[in-house]
C-alpha cells in the first residue's frame, strides 16, 4: 500500500538537528528532497520571528545553511511583483544594488540576532559598507544566494563579509559593519531629532 499524500509530506518535514545549533530550534523545520538533500533550515515565518523587517522591506526568504557565530547562507527569490521594479526600471527591471546590500545585511542580522537573548529589544544599524562591487544585474526570476561570514565581533560591533550569487555567478560583494543598539534608545533618539 502506498503512503498517503499527508504521510509523504510528513516524512519530508522534520526538525532541524544540525550540529551548529544549540540543541533544537523549536519550529525550525527543514524540508528534505526525496534524495535527502537539505533545502531549508529556516523559512520566512521563522525569519520574521527574528528580524523586525516586514513587507515590502524583507529581503530574505529562507536560510539554507548556518554555522553559529561564523556564517550563514540565505536565499532571496526575486520576482517581478517587487514594488521597486515599477520604477527601477520600467521595461528593464533590475534589482537595485542597495537592496542587494540590504539583503546581505538582513541575512547577516539573522546570524547575529540568534545569539542575542533579548533580540526583540535590539536593532542592528549599518555603521559602514566597504568594498561594495556589483558584478551582474539581478532581475526577476533570479534567486539570490547570500553568503555572509563573520570577520570580527566585539561587543556591539560586528564586521561581516558578504557575497551574493545567482546560479553560481557573483552578483555582488561587500564588507558590512553594524552596531547593535537598544530599540528604545533608537526610538528616543529619532524623536529628539525631530
Amino acid at each position: 500500500m502506498l503512503p498517503s499524500t499527508e504521510e509523504r509530506v510528513s516524512q519530508r518535514l522534520r526538525f532541524a538537528y544540525n550540529q551548529s545549533f544549540p540543541g533544537n530550534m523549536p519550529g525550525a523545520a527543514e524540508r528534505v528532497c526525496g534524495h535527502g538533500d537539505r533545502e531549508m533550515i529556516m523559512d520566512v515565518v521563522e525569519i520574521q520571528k527574528i528580524l523586525p523587517h516586514r513587507y515590502p522591506f524583507l529581503f530574505v526568504d529562507a536560510v539554507v545553511e548556518m554555522e553559529r557565530l561564523k556564517s550563514i547562507v540565505g536565499l532571496k527569490n526575486v520576482t517581478v511583483n517587487e514594488a521597486y521594479f515599477q520604477g527601477h526600471f520600467p521595461g528593464a527591471p533590475v534589482m537595485p544594488g542597495v537592496l542587494i546590500i540590504e539583503s546581505m545585511a538582513q541575512t547577516g542580522g539573522l546570524l547575529l540576532l540568534q545569539e542575542v537573548p533579548d533580540r526583540e529589544k535590539k536593532l542592528l544599524y549599518f555603521a559602514a559598507v566597504d568594498g561594495a562591487r556589483f558584478r551582474r544585474p539581478v532581475v526577476p526570476g533570479d534567486q539570490l544566494r547570500v553568503e555572509m561570514k563573520v570577520i570580527s565581533w566585539r561587543g556591539d560591533f560586528c564586521k561581516l563579509e558578504g557575497r551574493a550569487t545567482v546560479n553560481g555567478q557573483l552578483a555582488a560583494e561587500a564588507t558590512l559593519m553594524c552596531k547593535m543598539v537598544d530599540r528604545v534608545l533608537a526610538v528616543q533618539a529619532e524623536k529628539s531629532a525631530k
